[in-house]
């Protein structure tokens, strides 16, 4: 109950700093930076990456059983800021390859890993959403000196979702579905009520990546990757999440508050990028710049 409301009102501070704060985050130019593309071997993985701008790296991971493309939106704007944007396809996605079977949450930090010392050339700051959160948390625990700072979208782990909540997702990811269920299950599982999917989130999806990332969830215990290191750590988690419940947010900004910082984006569920893509990016940028300074 203490734990509860010290994190309760570690939200409340927050959100008025960053109100006051969100003013002042650099203005995006209105050319995006050029794109360009680059390989990364990273030991049985061979990693395909996009890399756009200039300036300090950031390094996107996406959710479960989704590419890079989620990140369109978000790492354009944070490029146009003045910022090197990374974005590693998943194996088994796009250009990606690698083994799936029998892997960890740590044998996919570590391709992370090898994306960052390729190409980063210094500490970067990691975005992850959902299962990229994990990933995220497992390789700032793993390697902690390629890690400046995490951000973490849709941040479960430790409270379970309801049991038909879990049974729903379960039947998402390893049924065959009509596209009418289908759709009807991703308004359902990701996106808050009234907050319709794009056409992006209606398709994209790797079913059988997906399988061995749950696979991994069994092989991978919480206490490795939870804490996330000890790494400075901001977490964006929508309010009316029902996968990542939000109370996995405030346990982890009230086990480590001298670190951890989290925002609560009202009207978003678990899919939260196309659902408040302008008030993400604000909360991002905001605090890239309280932390660091201009890029």
């Amino acid at each position: 109950m203490i734990a509860d409301v010290k994190a309760r009102t570690t939200v409340t501070v927050v959100l008025a700093m960053f109100v006051a704060i969100i003013c002042e985050v650099p203005k995006a130019s209105p050319q995006s930076p050029l794109m360009r593309r680059e390989i990364v071997r990273a030991g049985p993985a061979t990693l395909q990456v996009t890399l756009r701008g200039k300036g300090e790296p950031i390094v996107f991971i996406p959710s479960r059983g989704r590419g890079i493309e989620d990140f369109d939106t978000l790492s354009d704007q944070l490029a146009q800021a003045g910022y090197q944007v990374i974005l590693p396809q998943p194996r088994g996605i796009g250009g990606s390859t690698g083994p799936l079977k029998e892997i960890t949450y740590h044998d996919l930090a570590s391709d992370v890993a090898a994306v960052i010392e390729s190409l980063a050339a210094r500490p970067a700051t990691v975005i992850g959403h959902d299962f990229g959160n994990r990933i995220a948390r497992t390789l700032a625990s793993d390697h902690p000196h390629l890690v400046k700072q995490l951000v973490l979208l849709s941040a479960g782990g430790m409270v379970p979702r309801s049991p038909e909540m879990e049974k729903l997702t379960t039947q998402f990811w390893e049924s065959e579905l009509s596209r009418e269920d289908r759709l009807r299950a991703i308004r359902q599982i990701f996106f808050a009520a009234g907050n319709n999917p794009p056409r992006t989130w209606e398709e994209g999806w790797h079913f059988e990546v997906a399988r061995a990332q749950r696979a991994s969830d069994v092989r991978t215990p919480l206490k490795e990757w939870w804490a996330g290191g000890s790494t400075l750590t901001l977490v964006v988690q929508g309010m009316e999440d029902v996968v990542a419940l939000p109370e996995n947010a405030r346990r982890l900004a009230a086990e480590f508050p001298e670190r951890v910082t989290l925002v609560e984006i009202p009207h978003a569920g678990h899919a939260l990028l196309p659902e408040q893509p302008e008030q993400v990016a604000k909360v991002i940028l905001a605090y890239l710049h309280r932390s660091a300074g201009p890029p």
